[in-house]
């Protein structure tokens, strides 16, 4: 598609992730889509007190794609953040909605913020984001959790199931062989279990909800905690908190 027949984005947000990935699919570009938007396009309901607005739009694709990519997205109607992307091309790429004031994030192989979470290795076990396992995690990584991020792993949990398989289950396997060679991403998942124990009462949901929400994160954990760990991670285990155990992101702005 070039340039000239794309409409442009889509003033809904919703509507223009569909068409991102249509193009995608129908172009063989392997996109999925991440953050927000792939928490709620995985959701049959989502409770009031979860609901949230979606600003921009955040994708991963292969390592190797990242030419096909630019290119396709770029005949969307997005501009390139050409300085960006020359530095950082080979992990992420940023593109703009200056129809829309939005921005769309492109993650390349892995997805590197506070912590780095393998999201392309799987991509093909979902045909419109990455793996539930994948995408939680992206989510309980974050150091500095906001409010954004406690509603999407509440919704997440809310709605899917803790297993063995992926689809439509949250895979505690996967989550939990990952955080046995990571201690630092350990850590920060413990943190973040315990946060959600603190601060759902913010959320305002019912018992029945917020009971199984709880019940779900902690089946996980006790699946995390069951896995046996790695020796690095029992090294990195000596020295607990007294090391920095994230990386602190670089904000990238509109």
């Amino acid at each position: 598609m070039s340039r000239a027949e794309s409409p442009g984005p889509l003033a809904d947000v919703v509507a223009e992730a569909d068409r991102l990935l249509a193009a995608a699919e129908s172009s063989g570009v392997p996109i999925r889509l991440i953050g927000g938007l792939a928490v709620y396009v995985h959701a049959d309901e989502i409770p009031s007190p979860l609901r949230r607005t979606y600003d921009d739009i955040d994708v991963a694709t292969a390592k190797g794609a990242s030419r096909s990519a630019v290119e396709l997205i770029s005949s969307l109607g997005y501009e390139p953040a050409k300085e960006f992307n020359a530095l950082h091309g080979a992990r992420r790429l940023l593109f703009y909605d200056t129809r829309n004031d939005r921005k769309l994030d492109v993650f390349v192989g892995s997805f590197e913020m506070c912590h780095t979470i393998p999201i392309a290795a799987r991509m093909e076990l979902d045909g419109r984001t990455i793996p539930l396992a994948e995408l939680l995690l992206t989510k309980l990584q974050v150091v500095e959790l906001n409010e954004k991020d406690l509603r999407d792993i509440a919704t997440l949990l809310y709605g899917h199931d803790i297993g063995t398989q992926d689809g439509e289950t949250i895979n505690a396997d996967f989550i939990a062989e990952l955080t046995a060679d990571d201690w630092g991403l350990w850590r920060t998942v413990k943190l973040n279990v315990d946060r959600l124990h603190d601060r759902i009462g913010s959320l305002a949901l019912d018992a029945e909800a917020r009971d199984l929400v709880l019940g779900r994160a902690d089946a996980m954990w006790e699946r995390i905690e069951r896995e046996q760990k790695s020796k690095r991670w029992r090294l990195r285990d000596r020295v607990g908190d007294r090391k920095r155990w994230y990386e602190v992101p670089d904000e990238v702005g509109r």
